[in-house]
């Protein structure tokens, strides 16, 4: 599980654990502030080619490093969940891509993060050959019924929505 947070970012007074608004919550001794935790925002594309592939990528980092995913990542401040599915795809795969459909959301808890929402987007991506960037070691298409193992809950949930939103060919 990720660090927990010591300190009040408001006024620096030590936190404690108590029970405050319905639950049990970090609250500044000193100022009275409530830090909530809150999960952090995600977002991916899910792109298929024209033979109904799934492009994955090969994690060059942990968490996961050496398995397979979406591409995506954190969302930034000041933009939008489409909007970083498609900067996220450009960074790890080199593609250009416009979203097609909302395919779905959810939480996953994460060693490393805490809890994360993951927003998935079907992505129609440019004429390029995808090449493996920022996070990934490799990206390849894999047909979408014979996938391998992915290293994430939340990513294989996506991957399960795409193919009830996909007719089969």
């Amino acid at each position: 599980m990720p660090k927990e947070i010591t300190y009040c970012p408001y006024c620096g007074g030590l936190l404690t654990r108590r029970h405050a608004e319905g639950r049990e919550r970090l609250v500044c001794t000193q100022c009275d502030a409530i830090y909530y935790q809150n999960p952090l925002p995600a977002a991916t594309a899910l792109v298929l080619n024209g033979a109904n592939q799934l492009l994955l990528g090969k994690r060059a980092v942990d968490p996961a490093r050496g398995e397979w995913c979406l591409p995506g990542g954190f969302i930034e401040m000041g933009e939008t969940m489409e909007e970083a599915s498609l900067r996220e795809l450009r960074e790890e795969t080199g593609l250009e891509g416009r979203v097609m459909s909302f395919v779905g959301c959810f939480y996953q808890n994460s060693a490393t993060y805490g809890g994360v929402i993951i927003f998935g987007y079907r992505v129609e991506a440019g004429g390029s050959t995808p090449r493996a960037a920022d996070d990934m070691e490799e990206v390849a298409f894999f047909d979408l019924h014979s996938l391998p193992h992915v290293a994430f809950e939340a990513h294989r949930k996506l991957i399960a929505a795409l193919k009830e939103q996909v007719p089969t060919q």
